[in-house]
């Protein structure tokens, strides 16, 4: 009855076929003191005391019809949250990542256009563009002494040869670099006459920088810009995958007209209202005073190891890129990759590893954690790099 003369990747397309897969925080390691995903450690950012509100909510939630297709809450709360004028400038998606692999669907014809990006950065984004058969053209951060920042000039010279490049990426604060990119930069690459494309922001942990550096207020007067957002990271909610991208009205109608008719669940809109009411937003921001003094905490002490050199990029984020040194001193991958396995095989702590990237040789990648979690961290890294 089978059919043995089946051929799979014949039918498969190639660029599917091919594709390397992104690789999660968790493919790796999924227990212990998880400090390897940049996920929220003090929790989601529900309004305290409201649990009871919120099971009720969902009880009466008629969860056999399917959701407001249009999200019209949310989006009204997220206005007056990002000082919006209207709702009309807003695109809900499953995680940013939708968002991302939409802009590339929307924008990009398969096997003809491509994105321009800045490594180190998200991985999601390469990924993205080879499932739609779209290349990707690489212009990298400034790496030099951990600064991070675009190569503005060579990113302009690339768009300016190359009018296939429809998309350009950055990531403000960076993953994995944790750096703020400088404004200036940003506004040349949008002012850029002969660049007919879209700039795309990646703001995924915006709210952990100063007052002020979010650019999602520009898109009122940018119609090439997309400033894509998520409430993974200081809402703490990454459990419920929502992603939000701000634009015009006119791309954010286009995305709207494109995604699938009922993305956003009824579960996920419950949860999302409740962390963007007035007092979720305030438990959000305790909690990010207590990532911002924690991570200063870990900041000192990680530099007080004998064993690590001294944290690289601007530290704008939840977490931080420690370099573990080799015998002559300096970053060394294999130190760093033996201490990362050592960590979460032996003493139960899980960071990430990036060594490989470009400008974070030697690098673990440290979520920031809470106090206690901190501790052990801190404990066992003093145990491991002593023993080197």
């Amino acid at each position: 009855m089978g059919r043995s003369n089946f051929d799979l990747k014949a039918v498969v397309r190639p660029n599917i076929w091919a594709l390397q897969p992104y690789r999660c925080a968790r493919d790796d390691y999924s227990a212990g003191i998880l400090l390897d995903a940049n996920e929220n450690s003090f929790g989601p950012s529900l309004p305290a005391g409201q649990a009871n509100q919120v099971d009720a909510a969902f009880l009466e939630s008629q969860l056999e019809r399917y959701p407001d297709p249009y999200q019209k809450e949310i989006k009204e709360s997220l206005a007056s949250f990002r000082g919006l004028p209207s709702t009309n400038h807003f695109f809900l998606g499953v995680g940013s990542d939708e968002s991302l692999d939409l802009l590339i669907r929307v924008f990009c014809v398969p096997g003809k256009d491509k994105i321009l990006i800045c490594p180190p950065t998200y991985g999601m984004y390469s990924v993205c563009a080879q499932v739609n058969d779209v290349e990707v053209v690489k212009v990298p951060l400034d790496v030099a002494e951990g600064r991070f920042q675009p190569q503005t000039d060579k990113i302009i010279a690339a768009v300016e040869a190359d009018p296939t490049i429809k998309l350009v990426f950055l990531c403000s604060p960076g993953n994995p670099t944790g750096t703020l990119l400088r404004h200036d930069d940003i506004k040349r690459v949008l002012d850029c006459e002969a660049f007919k494309g879209v700039v795309v922001v990646d703001e995924a942990y915006v709210d952990f920088c100063a007052e002020g550096s979010s650019v999602a207020h520009w898109v009122v007067d940018c119609p090439n810009l997309v400033v894509t957002q998520t409430l993974s990271k200081s809402f703490g909610l990454a459990g419920i995958r929502l992603g939000i991208a701000i634009s015009s009205p006119d791309i954010a109608q286009i995305l709207n007209n494109t995604k699938a008719p009922y993305n956003i669940s009824t579960p996920t809109s419950l949860l999302a209202r409740a962390a963007l009411s007035e007092e979720g937003i305030k438990e959000m921001r305790r909690h990010i005073t207590s990532i911002i003094n924690e991570r200063s905490r870990l900041l000192r002490e990680l530099e007080s190891i004998p064993g690590i050199g001294k944290v690289i990029g601007n530290n704008d984020a939840n977490f931080v890129l420690a370099p573990i040194l080799g015998p002559n001193g300096k970053p060394d991958n294999t130190a760093a990759h033996k201490v990362y396995k050592a960590l979460a095989e032996e003493e139960g702590v899980v960071v990430r590893y990036r060594g490989a990237e470009l400008g974070c040789e030697g690098c673990l990648r440290i979520t920031i954690g809470t106090e206690k979690e901190n501790r052990v961290l801190l404990e066992k890294l003093r145990k491991l790099t002593s023993s080197m």
